[in-house]
């Protein structure tokens, strides 16, 4: 059996494959950047085709770099963002993809609110309707583009299409399924009471057999090794729902072990050993074979930031510094004050409205690029903070958190966690936690590993660790309710602006 592991991990915006050994050291890694269309107000689409082309760019560059032999690699396990909609056509052929930062069904959720139908999924799915949800979106699809609806084949995500492309199979498995609310998540099934409340109640052909994260899915063609370099027949595994690889790549493997991913998403999560905590929280998924873990997340976190740069900080910076690196320096350049800016974190709306939007409030003449920085910074953790309460609410208890994503990597921005949440806040070695835990999905797959807790032990090792400030607490707890009054005052604005933004995608379709 060969001695390395390929995690892939396929984002929203990136798609990273990376080559470990088995003590978790990274050989080598390599990364693309995909192109997402905005075809109208709230839609996010991506192309299958530069997909797959990503993928195999990333495989072949990640492999030739390693300087390995393609047969040295032992197996594959690939993590990918969750929800959103991925479909192939009839025939197999990619057909759509939206990815979950679309927010085009807000209205019709609204609808589905008025209709009861989270009253019906949640006891089933522990989801309510939201806009960038699998069976939302297909809800949406099936009423508003009945000519798309009627292609459809096989509905899945992000990762399953990578899996399809390197093995043919056409499956999914149980994290990223429970994960989009399209499971019964404490019989591990699909349920046809599920698909029926959201008026998909012919619909079940379209869903792929389920197995498990670490099952093998199937093996590598000759056709996909031809294209990636791969050595045909090595085992793919299941995979993962992102947050669940990352939280298993940042060593997050016990029961009550709380993980917080600062990425595209705002993830906040602990795992618990049955299928939901005493109250709600947003969503629940697996986590491995017997436990489940318990999730409040949004599209909130470090988006914010890719924004921001993308927006504003392009160019050329700096001694040729990274300008994520320089927005960092900005942002730690500020004395916090009380009369600081406040920042929304709503470029892709809120957890429960779709309509919200981003905005900075309280900007004065004799601020700076870097108090508008810091206020990005500590509007995205005050989302996370948000999560969080609603978790303890429903039942979580913890008293530490592991914080993996992009946002990790600053040196900045995991001390206003600690300091924003109250929490003492650890960071990982290595900065691809979900390339990490897919790869350790994978090790367990073949044998390499007993399990999930046993592949995290031989592989994930502890690099920096953040105590909250006690002196900024009272600081931190006046903004964060500023922050809260001003959403509840924006919340009608927020609904207004929507219904002109459905009128203008009406006018584009």
């Amino acid at each position: 059996m060969g001695e390395y592991l390929l995690g892939l991990d396929a984002g929203n915006t990136i798609i990273k494959a990376v080559i470990f050994d088995r003590q978790g050291n990274e050989i080598a890694s390599a990364a693309q950047e995909g192109h997402s269309t905005m075809p109208a107000p709230g839609h996010v689409e991506r192309g299958l085709g530069e997909l797959w082309d990503n993928a195999k760019v990333v495989i072949r560059t990640c492999i030739e770099k390693a300087g390995i032999k393609p047969g040295d690699i032992a197996a594959i396990g690939c993590a990918g963002h969750g929800n959103g909609l991925y479909a192939l056509d009839h025939s197999g052929e990619p057909l759509l993809a939206i990815q979950s930062l679309d927010t085009r069904a807000a209205l019709l959720v609204e609808l589905l609110q008025a209709e009861g139908v989270g009253d019906l999924t949640y006891p089933i799915g522990l989801q309510r309707p939201w806009p960038s949800q699998t069976p939302t979106l297909l809800a949406w699809i099936k009423r508003y583009r009945p000519e798309t609806f009627g292609k459809i084949g096989t509905v899945f995500l992000c990762k399953d299409f990578i899996v399809n492309r390197l093995t043919g199979a056409r499956v999914s498995e149980v994290s990223d399924m429970t994960g989009c609310g399209l499971l019964n998540v404490a019989e591990r099934r699909y349920d046809q009471s599920l698909l029926e409340a959201f008026g998909l109640g012919d619909c079940m052909y379209m869903l792929p057999p389920l197995i498990e994260s670490a099952d093998i899915a199937g093996t590598v063609t000759a056709k996909a090794a031809a294209e990636t370099g791969l050595a045909e027949g090595t085992p793919v595994v299941g995979g993962f729902f992102d947050v669940i690889a990352s939280a298993i790549g940042s060593g997050v493997t016990r029961t009550g072990a709380a993980s917080i991913i600062a990425g595209t998403w705002s993830i906040n999560q602990v795992i618990i050993d049955r299928p939901r905590l005493d109250g709600p929280v947003f969503m629940s998924s697996t986590f491995d074979r017997d436990r489940y873990m318990a999730i409040e997340s949004s599209a909130t976190s470090a988006a914010n930031l890719e924004w921001l740069v993308r927006e504003f900080f392009h160019g050329e910076q700096p001694g040729g510094q990274s300008p994520f690196d320089v927005c960092c320096e900005l942002a730690s350049s500020v004395e916090p004050v009380a009369n600081d800016p406040i920042y929304h974190p709503f470029l892709y709306g809120a957890q429960q409205d779709g309509n919200a939007r981003a905005g900075f409030y309280g900007v004065a003449g004799w601020h700076t690029q870097g108090h508008l920085v810091r206020a990005l910074l500590e509007g995205v953790a005050f989302g996370h903070r948000q999560h969080i309460e609603t978790m303890r609410s429903a039942g979580a208890s913890f008293n530490e958190a592991v914080l993996s994503g992009g946002g990790s990597r600053s040196l900045i921005w995991p001390q206003i966690f600690a300091d924003v949440l109250g929490l003492p806040v650890s960071i990982a070695r290595s900065s691809q936690t979900g390339a990490l835990g897919a790869a350790i999905a994978a090790g367990t797959g073949v044998g390499v590993f007993a399990d999930f807790a046993a592949g995290a032990g031989a592989m994930v090792t502890s690099e920096r660790h953040y105590k909250p400030d006690a002196n900024r607490a009272k600081h931190y707890e006046r903004r964060y309710q500023l922050y809260l009054e001003i959403a509840a005052a924006m919340e009608p604005i927020w609904r207004r602006m929507a219904e002109s933004d459905a009128a203008v995608a009406e006018v584009a379709a």
